[in-house]
């Protein structure tokens, strides 16, 4: 039988003040490579990012995005995943092709950070900077809530052969529970492997891994992979370069010819379309 794939699962153990969320992503995941020919290796940080954010965003109560951005002075030089509010993710990375094959973390990325921003409507934009740290962006993750001195939370990552799962643990701000307990859940989990967070049923992970604690268990969400880019917001941005620049553009090309990075879909402007588009700009005149 195929576990479940392309979902999100939250779980509850309500007495010791302790939450986590498991996330696999199948066709969703394999709908963001199509675009991009990326290496095996490159892959599997993407996928282990896309889970991560997806984890994360799950935690927090927002109508926005969640965006992590992993840069490097290594052979991948940019990774980012956003999470959205609704169980959409997009992601991408850039990279050169300077890696030994089977390169982890570390010696892909080098030397860097990782930014996490959360752009809710409603809220004040918010951003946190971790130094990037181990070989993992687990390992990176839990530095960062550590450092940042918010709720302890871990997370275990994998991706293979264009599949990608994480499970997450985070202790709630709550009266419940101590250090033991939460210790406790962590070491049960620690003995999940690769091959069953990718190929388990969540039923059957969370019974294998906590079926002599109390668990609370929420009924599943779907996930989906879906980019934001739209002709409206490339015309914004053309319009923020300026009319100069962007009919200079048009001099060099005859059409101006942008792309998204995350989906590869593309918007032609020509001269018919950047007039109207400056014209449409324009503040009227007093009296019309």
């Amino acid at each position: 039988m195929k576990p479940e794939a392309d979902l999100q699962q939250r779980f509850l153990f309500d007495t010791m003040g302790v939450r986590g969320e498991l996330v696999r992503l199948d066709s969703s995941f394999k709908a963001l490579l199509e675009n991009h020919d990326y290496p095996r290796e490159i892959k599997a940080q993407l996928g282990e990012a896309l889970s991560a954010a997806a984890l994360l965003a799950s935690t927090i109560k927002l109508d926005g995005a969640l965006i992590m951005q992993v840069e490097g002075d290594g052979p991948m030089r940019t990774l980012i995943a956003q999470a959205n509010s609704d169980n959409t993710v997009r992601g991408l990375a850039h990279y050169d092709d300077s890696f030994e094959t089977a390169a982890g973390f570390s010696e892909l990325v080098g030397q860097g950070r990782m930014v996490i921003t959360i752009d809710a409507q409603g809220s004040e934009r918010y951003q946190g900077i971790v130094e990037l740290k181990g070989d993992s962006i687990a390992e990176t993750l839990k530095t960062y809530f550590t450092q940042s001195e918010q709720l302890p939370t871990q997370l275990w990552l994998t991706s293979i052969d264009g599949m990608a799962a994480g499970l997450l643990l985070q202790k709630m701000p709550s009266e419940h529970g101590g250090e033991e307990e939460w210790e406790h859940l962590v070491a049960l989990a620690e003995t999940l492997t690769d091959e069953e967070l990718l190929s388990l049923p969540f039923e059957t992970i969370l019974y294998r891994l906590f079926h002599e604690e109390r668990v609370l268990v929420f009924d599943s969400e779907p996930v989906a992979f879906r980019c934001s880019c739209s002709r409206e917001r490339i015309a914004s941005a053309l319009l923020n370069m300026g009319k100069e620049e962007v009919e200079s553009l048009l001099e060099e090309m005859d059409v101006v010819e942008t792309h998204c990075d995350f989906c590869m879909a593309k918007y032609n402007f020509d001269a018919v379309d950047v007039a109207a588009l400056f014209s449409d700009a324009m503040p009227a005149e007093k009296g019309q």
